[in-house]
């Protein structure tokens, strides 16, 4: 018996030593962290994530987009969770120390996502459109390469047509099937918004050359464009096609739309940082032997022959194509060129970090006191009355949604996967949308339609339901000269030509959108000096 109770007693002793082992590792958290809503952006998207210095910043990013950086995975690859799970948008600042690898913030994000989220996941499959590319009968136009070829690829762009457009020509060899997928996903993405998939169960690696129109060309190349996949099929002997493949995915169980209340101490531990500035800026009209072109990225303007309202616009974040944002402007800042040259002072890289990163909304505030310095411009905010769309409801021709899913807008085909632009070249922006409300759908034009939608339509429709919509349209640009209706007649579009963003509403939705004078926050211009000061 005590031999018996011995054992029991090891056996009990083991096995908390072996529990012990088990229980999974604590994982690393922030120091700090500030949870909150993102301020309104006219065009939004997720930005930052690595960290500079002892701070870890995210701006603009949904909760999809969070959970994809914390887990390494791409955002389609987050299924389920509640409906705002892609829309609502939160800015996180946090602290850590700097020398935090990469893997450990990740985790960390994991930990503020649980925290401060409540988000619970499991993994598993689902059913997700992707493009599949087979091999009929297990045939193929393209040559075998030898097995030692490496991978190589040559463009050889603009020296064939098709219409009135330059193809798209690129010759590999040494690819195998599964590359060839990544390839087309990399160089069509405009036609392939979600991934390709290999499924020819070809063996080896292949040489070919493929040829097709740009889907910004189409409209130039009118009846004679070549779309990715007919030439998949023509110059490859393949089928590309739009399906849906089981994938492993992250399944949102539950999350919390407000996150717990941010610490008290945020305010002293997480104080903002100095605004950058620019170190070296050049400021001089333009010279004949400039030539219009230049860059913006991470803190650095390298510009020629540009007209300061541009910079106005870039600063103050207007969409370029309004021109009733900037009230009191003098001829010259449209007409006036100038060469400007701008660095940022940058912080010290710190070791093991990528390199510091200058946010965008920073480098518009940065160009906002330079040009308010170096034109001796003052300016102000006001409200005036400006055009702006109104959204109304005439005959509606919406599918209710299921209140469970996902809100989301995005570029490409809804789940029947039909893209009306391969019928109609003059078709160049596909839109959809799933469970959204006539506001957030008022609020995703803004975002998605830039050349029609200067400024936040209003949402007059009535309608309180959610819906799920698909819409196509013709660029600005291929409808500028296209006449309007005459007064009284409805509005029509061409089924083999261009469509405006108005014609789409009301032919494709049964909405009607109409350009009414209300009061807008714009830029007025008290005081501005044609002569930059000196350098």
């Amino acid at each position: 018996m005590k031999r018996l109770l011995s054992v029991l007693g090891m056996f009990c002793v083991v096995s908390a030593v072996a529990l012990a082992q088990e229980k999974p590792a604590t994982k690393p958290s922030f120091v700090i962290a500030d949870v909150h809503d993102s301020p309104y952006a006219r065009q939004v998207y997720s930005v930052g994530g690595p960290m500079h210095g002892d701070r870890y910043n995210l701006r603009q990013s949904t909760l999809v987009d969070i959970i994809a950086l914390a887990y390494g995975v791409k955002p389609e690859m987050v299924q389920g969770g509640p409906s705002w799970l892609e829309m609502r948008r939160f800015d996180v600042v946090a602290k850590a120390d700097p020398k935090t690898s990469e893997a450990d913030q990740k985790l960390m994000l994991q930990s503020l996502l649980a925290e401060r989220f409540g988000l619970v996941m499991h993994k598993g499959e689902a059913p997700l459109p992707a493009y599949v590319l087979t091999a009929p009968g297990g045939k193929t136009k393209m040559k075998q390469s030898p097995e030692d070829a490496e991978r190589n690829c040559k463009p050889q762009n603009g020296q064939e047509m098709a219409g009135g457009a330059p193809l798209n020509v690129i010759s590999c060899s040494g690819f195998s099937a599964d590359e060839i997928a990544t390839l087309l996903a990399q160089v069509a993405n405009n036609y392939l918004p979600d991934p390709v998939l290999n499924q020819t169960r070809l063996e080896g690696k292949w040489e070919f050359t493929i040829k097709w129109t740009d889907m910004r060309q189409r409209a130039k190349a009118g009846a004679e464009a070549v779309s990715i996949f007919n030439s998949v099929q023509n110059d490859l002997g393949l089928m590309l096609e739009r399906k849906t493949a089981p994938r492993p995915v992250w399944i949102v169980d539950r999350a919390s739309e407000t996150p717990t209340p941010n610490s008290p101490a945020v305010a002293k531990e997480l104080p903002p940082l100095p605004m950058p500035q620019f170190e070296v800026s050049t400021i001089k009209p333009s010279g004949p032997n400039s030539k219009p072109g230049g860059m913006i990225r991470n803190g650095q303007m390298t510009l020629s022959m540009i007209p300061i309202k541009f910079l106005l616009t870039y600063a103050w974040d207007f969409n370029p194509n309004d021109p009733q944002m900037i009230v009191n402007m003098p001829a010259w800042i449209e007409t006036d060129k100038f060469d400007i040259v701008a660095k940022a002072a940058m912080p010290e890289p710190v070791a093991g970090q990528l390199p510091p990163q200058i946010e965008d909304r920073e480098l518009r505030l940065m160009l906002q006191q330079l040009l308010m310095e170096r034109f001796n411009m003052k300016v102000h905010m006001e409200e005036r009355p400006i055009e702006a769309y109104t959204i109304y409801a005439d005959h509606p021709k919406l599918k209710a949604a299921d209140p469970t899913s996902r809100t989301h807008c995005k570029e490409g085909p809804g789940p029947d996967g039909k893209d009306p632009r391969q019928a109609n070249p003059m078709l160049t922006a596909l839109f959809t949308c799933q469970n959204v409300s006539m506001r957030e759908l008022a609020a995703q034009l803004a975002e998605f339609a830039t050349g029609y939608v200067y400024t936040l339509p209003v949402d007059a429709t009535g309608l309180t339901g959610r819906y799920d919509l698909t819409m196509a349209w013709s660029s600005a640009s291929l409808t500028v000269l296209k006449p309007p209706p005459a007064p009284g007649q409805p509005v029509s579009s061409d089924p083999d030509g261009a469509v405006t963003l108005d014609e789409a509403m009301h032919s494709q939705l049964g909405l009607k959108m109409v350009k009414t004078k209300r009061p807008v926050q714009v830029l007025v211009i008290d005081h501005v000096e044609e002569t930059p000061t000196a350098n």
